[in-house]
This record gives C-alpha cells, sequence and structure tokens, in this order.
C-alpha cells in the first residue's frame, strides 16, 4: 500500500477513527529472530532452536518473539505515513499490549495503523495508534497495541 502523506498536525487531528494505512508484508527469518534473541538475551528454545521447536512446540516449529514484532511498529510505520509539516515526534510509551496468537518463522507480517486518540500538548499533540499486526494466512491478528507517539510543530 502506498504511504500516507499527513500535511501537518492540523491534518492529523481530524484522522481520530480512521485507519491510516497498511505495511507492506515481510518475511520473518529465523536469521531474524536469531538476531532478535541475541541483542535481548532471549534465547528460549520455542525461539532459537527449530529441531526442538518442530518435535516439542505446540505450533509445529520455532514462532518470532512478541516482543520483536512489537519492535518492528516504527518499521512499519514508516512505511504507513509521513508527516510533512512536524519539529519532531517522539514515542511516549504503550497503552496496552496483547499477543493473541503466534508468529511462525517463516510466516509473513505486516501491521495496520488507526488513529484511535488525539490530544493537544503544549507546543504539539499526542496520539494514540492503534496497530494490529497480521500474520498472512491467519485469521486472529497476532499482536494488538496501543502506541502514543508525541509530535511536536
Amino acid at each position: 500500500m502506498a504511504k500516507r502523506t499527513i500535511e501537518d498536525l492540523e491534518e492529523l487531528k481530524t484522522m481520530v477513527g480512521q485507519e491510516i494505512g497498511v505495511s507492506d508484508w515481510i518475511k520473518v527469518t529465523q536469521e531474524r529472530v536469531n538476531t532478535f534473541a541475541e541483542a535481548t538475551g532471549d534465547h528460549q528454545w520455542i525461539h532459537v532452536d527449530p529441531e526442538r521447536a518442530k518435535k516439542e512446540s505446540p505450533y509445529g516449529g520455532p514462532i518470532a518473539h512478541g516482543y520483536l514484532t512489537m519492535s518492528l511498529a516504527p518499521y512499519f510505520l514508516q512505511q504507513i505515513m509521513e508527516i510533512k509539516k512536524k519539529r519532531m515526534g517522539v514515542n511516549y510509551g504503550l497503552n496496552k499490549v496483547r499477543f493473541p496468537a503466534p508468529v511462525p518463522v517463516g510466516g509473513k507480517l505486516r501491521m495496520k495503523a488507526e488513529v484511535a486518540e488525539i490530544e493537544e500538548i503544549k507546543g504539539g499533540i499526542q496520539i494514540v495508534i492503534k496497530m494490529t499486526f497480521e500474520v498472512e494466512g491467519q485469521e486472529k491478528p497476532c499482536c494488538i497495541a496501543e502506541a502514543i507517539y508525541r509530535y511536536y510543530s
């Protein structure tokens, strides 16, 4: 899907309740999972031992870390939208994160973004973006999160 260009914060304020867009699909490789495990120190076998995961996991193979999925939010968000006139933006935190379904290694992942709330703050706005991560071919989303960003004009 094409990136949505938003002219300024005033335009963004009009988008509450609207879908911003959908990212491209990316393949979740074992190499990406292993690199994430190295970066975080989370070497649980269900993620990094494909042979054991095939034998013992209820998922039939290795799955991505939930936080790996969540960490892709900035990557996906920059594909989804661009705000042309802003001084800066910062990640302010999360309200809620859930991982209702696994991301199998080898699966394709994407994210949908929707403007859930906007609040005026000194010098700009605070926006809550509902992010829904999907695995191609799976009915249930693998991650649903509310991310808070602050954009300053």
